[in-house]
């Protein structure tokens, strides 16, 4: 089916009257960065256009519902019961493989005093503060995912060993690999289209069963829908395919991490991109350099936005092309930060940090908050690295955190992150990452029975 675009309300009204919509998907975004959906009924969509509620209840679970703590929210909704939120007639989608009659897909978000918890609401509301700037923050997103000739449930019955990967051994840019798995992709290129997901690359990446898919660049909360979109269209397409696509930060320690890698620059109200200047050493302009010493200065305090989950920080080690530090250099993957200067179109930052189980709206919203802090601070980054970064003495400023804990406590004790995310948001957030650090630390996981079992 042909795209269709929605820009407002009366669109949606007329591509509803247009039509014989019976059901329409309307649905959230939660603290995974998982899209929370339900379908309504026609006249419960048009009842919905101007006020709906959904749980705030919900921001307190897991990716398998178990209940995390969550300051405020639990004080809040205690009952379980709906908070005020509102559709945007923006998000609207068409959902591929759905009926005609029931395949319009639409986001809400929490509003008045629910809107500070809300990840899609904060997003929009740093990229807001952007253009109230005079600037416009553009961001593209490249997921890594990893296709098994799995199920669910077959993971599962296997204990999630021996998994059998879609193929048996490294394929990078393998075109014979792509031939074989045409149908696997051409399903999930239809779907994009018709999604509106503008993909710039889809490819066999670095790995057995490794893929990549690039978001094309573009701004404002369209960006970080489709990456929500396209996770969940890939898992459901792979699954119709008798397989299984993970977006884990790293499911193996002999499997490399899988990323989410954002690309961003900064266009001002003529368009140009202020990234670019070619009478500045490798044509950074100072404003280039000012949003690097800004993520370089709050990447450590923010790093909970972008590595969400205890599994992320067994991603965050040395040797896998992750990084381990804020620091920064021109073309240099091994750094958390890839300056690609040069051009008046192309001038951009990599930050190579967030895993592919980063939530986008929050990884996106944490980077233009510490760039846009850099900005109007003007900060000044470090010395670039030329080298391999991890064989650098980094500076303690630039480490990230050790672990999960460090990374709470520091995000939750950073004042900047309540000055740029409220303290309601960052309390919250936060009381739900220490929720997850506190039931695994009582999980017994097969590496200490096999080293400690019948030894100790």
């Amino acid at each position: 089916m042909s795209q269709v675009s929605f820009g407002n309300t009366e669109d949606l009204l007329q591509y509803i009257d247009d039509t014989e919509l019976e059901y329409a998907t309307i649905g959230f975004i939660d603290y995974q960065g998982s899209i929370r959906a339900k379908y309504v009924s026609r006249k419960k969509l048009l009842s919905a256009i101007n006020a709906i509620g959904f749980p705030l209840a919900t921001f307190a679970f897991d990716a398998g519902d178990s209940l995390l703590e969550a300051p405020h929210i639990a004080e809040r909704d205690d009952q379980y019961g709906d908070s005020p939120a509102r559709l945007d007639p923006s998000s609207a989608r068409i959902l591929p493989g759905e009926d005609s009659r029931r395949n319009l897909f639409m986001l809400a978000d929490f509003i008045d005093e629910a809107a500070p918890y809300c990840p899609r609401s904060l997003y929009k509301r740093v990229f807001g503060r952007c253009r109230e700037s005079g600037l416009t923050m553009v961001h593209g997103i490249e997921l890594e995912f990893t296709l098994f000739n799995e199920s669910p449930q077959s993971a599962a019955n296997k204990d999630w060993k021996g998994l059998q990967t879609a193929t048996r051994q490294k394929t990078y840019y393998s075109y014979q690999q792509q031939l074989v798995q045409t149908d696997f992709y051409n399903d999930l290129m239809d779907a994009c289209k018709t999604l509106g997901i503008d993909l710039d690359a889809l490819h066999e990446e670095s790995g057995a069963g490794f893929m990549e898919a690039v978001v094309s660049y573009g701004s404002g909360a369209s960006i970080p829908d489709s990456a929500a979109l396209f996770k969940a269209h890939c898992k459901a397409i792979a699954a119709k395919h008798d397989q299984l696509a993970s977006f884990m930060a790293r499911w193996s320690e002999q499997a490399d991490g899988q990323s989410g890698h954002i690309h961003m620059s900064i266009l001002d109200e003529a368009g140009r991109n202020v990234f670019f200047d070619p009478e500045q050493q490798d044509s950074m302009s100072k404003t280039m350099r000012h949003f690097i010493g800004g993520l370089q200065k709050l990447l450590p305090e923010f790093l909970l936005m972008l590595a969400p989950n205890i599994n992320s920080y067994k991603r965050l080690v040395p040797g896998i092309f992750a990084p381990i530090s804020a620091e920064w250099g021109i073309e240099n993957r091994t750094c958390s930060l890839r300056a690609i200067p040069g051009s008046p179109t192309a001038s951009r930052v990599e930050c190579r940090t967030p895993g592919a189980d980063a939530n986008p709206y929050l990884a996106l919203a944490a980077l233009m908050a510490a760039g846009l802090y850099g900005i109007e601070n003007q900060v000044e980054p470090s010395q670039q690295t030329t080298n391999n970064a991890y064989n650098n003495q980094t500076p303690d400023h630039l480490k990230f955190p050790r672990d999960f804990r460090d990374a709470i406590e520091m995000f939750s004790g950073s004042d900047i992150a309540r000055e740029q995310f409220g303290d309601e948001f960052v309390e919250a957030y936060a009381g739900t990452r220490h929720s997850q650090a506190e039931q695994f630390q009582s999980f017994v996981t097969q590496q200490e029975l096999e080293r400690f079992f019948d030894l100790i």
